[in-house]
């Protein structure tokens, strides 16, 4: 007996985690489960199966039953109190009823195993403590090396995601879900809807789903929202999501303001595509990937016919509206990599990668059309005018670049094709090849 519990506490006093202490304990006893009472969720948690939530009925009464005594048998498993100072902290779950001699050994090593238990839970906790700053820290780290929206979301959400295991996390902002991918749970798009600029954190009665606003400059941003079936936020887990969220709200912020400033540094104010600064810079990454990895690349051209008159006929704001009108219709007939940029006045041009010639001369015939059908209702803009509605039209040179030639000569030859189309009797697509 002695050899055993000298065994057993040498075992014990070399286990570091709770796989550790577990394999220990398994080895000596017909052991089949820990469980320990966990205060903050008055219930009983599976200490072998990362805090599992248990919800048996059975269960909370033996514990509670334990209370008063050390060993309870019931069915065809028995139970041992864990404890400490007098009070029952868990127990051991053992698969069999268990014989003098081995309750014996309990009696003798349950203090130890009991202590070992106990400081492998505080340990845990101090390791989350521990990442919880570095989390912290992480996110004061990005929020001043990083400034894509897209790139920061998702390492937020995994970060939350480490403290909070028990729920599923998501992340909403401006009232869309970001990250991840799906909620189904019409009861949370409900919830922040009672969200605004000064908005608390907010639980639901049985703490089972919790919002946290993204709050930065008095502006609401979004939230971050937990939720599960199981179990419910403790004290210690909100304050953690309250911080992080402080901290969330200020990176995305942050994102958002850069987000805009460069929009507007690389975008043309009345078309919303490329300015021709970015535009040109576009082209230069495009050739230079067409031409390294051997891949095929189209450009257009694009000039709405007669422009001048428009203007001339109907004011400058009219022909404002065209422009609009006309690169909204473009952009819609675009995939998502097509990069479109405004070259100047009233000529585009679209780049089409991982495209053919044949593919880039049905793209453009396609933006024809759909220009041509377009309706533009200019009485708003021009109220005087005794017509409600024009249409333009629209000539388009298509290309397709070619190894030998550098970025100028890849336009230069869109833009010969485009000449071709206007001086033949515009609102057509030639192609050159």
């Amino acid at each position: 007996m002695i050899d055993n519990l000298r065994q057993i506490f040498k075992f014990l006093d070399g286990a570091s985690n709770i796989q550790s202490i577990m394999n220990v304990l398994e080895e000596v006893f017909p052991l089949n489960a820990v469980y320990i009472y966990d205060p903050t969720t008055e219930s009983l948690r599976d200490f072998s199966k990362s805090w599992m939530l248990i919800k048996s009925k059975e269960l909370n009464n033996v514990f509670q039953n334990l209370e008063n005594k050390k060993y309870i048998v019931e069915g065809n498993f028995s139970y041992y109190a864990l404890s400490n100072n007098g009070q029952i902290i868990g127990m051991l779950e053992f698969t069999d009823k268990l014989h003098s001699r081995l309750l014996e050994f309990l009696e003798l090593s349950i203090f130890c195993i009991s202590l070992k238990i106990q400081n492998i839970i505080l340990n845990e906790r101090m390791q989350k403590n521990i990442d919880f700053h570095d989390s912290m820290k992480n996110i004061a780290k990005i929020i001043e090396t990083q400034y894509e929206i897209n790139y920061i979301i998702p390492i937020i959400g995994e970060m939350i995601d480490k403290f909070v295991s028990d729920h599923l996390v998501y992340i909403f902002i401006d009232n869309k879900l970001v990250w991840p991918s799906a909620c189904k749970d019409e009861k949370i798009y409900e919830l922040i809807k009672c969200l605004n600029n000064d908005s608390e954190y907010i639980l639901t009665p049985d703490k089972k789903i919790g919002l946290f606003p993204l709050i930065s400059e008095h502006k609401l941003l979004g939230c971050i929202v937990t939720k599960s079936t199981d179990s419910f936020l403790s004290e210690k887990e909100i304050e953690y999501l309250e911080q992080l969220s402080k901290q969330a709200a200020t990176t995305i912020n942050r994102a958002n303001v850069y987000a805009e400033i460069l929009k507007h540094a690389t975008l043309d104010a009345l078309t919303g595509f490329y300015n021709r600064r970015q535009l040109e810079e576009r082209i230069k990454q495009e050739v230079s990937a067409a031409k390294r990895q051997k891949r095929n690349l189209c450009s257009v051209m694009i000039d709405i016919d007669f422009f001048k008159n428009i203007n001339d006929n109907y004011g400058h704001a009219a022909g404002d509206l065209v422009l609009k009108t006309v690169s909204r219709v473009i952009k819609l007939q675009l995939r998502d990599y097509d990069i479109a940029g405004r070259y100047g006045g009233e000529e585009f041009v679209i780049l089409l990668p991982f495209t053919k010639l044949e593919e880039a001369s049905m793209v453009a015939e396609r933006l024809r059309k759909t220009v041509e059908k377009t309706k533009i209702d200019i009485s708003k803009i021009n109220p005087d005018s005794h017509i409600k509605n024009i249409s333009v039209t629209i000539s388009l040179g298509v290309h397709q670049y070619k190894q030998e030639e550098n970025e100028e000569e890849f336009i230069e030859n869109a833009d010969k094709a485009l000449y071709e189309a206007k001086n033949s009797g515009r609102n057509k697509a030639v192609t050159k090849e």
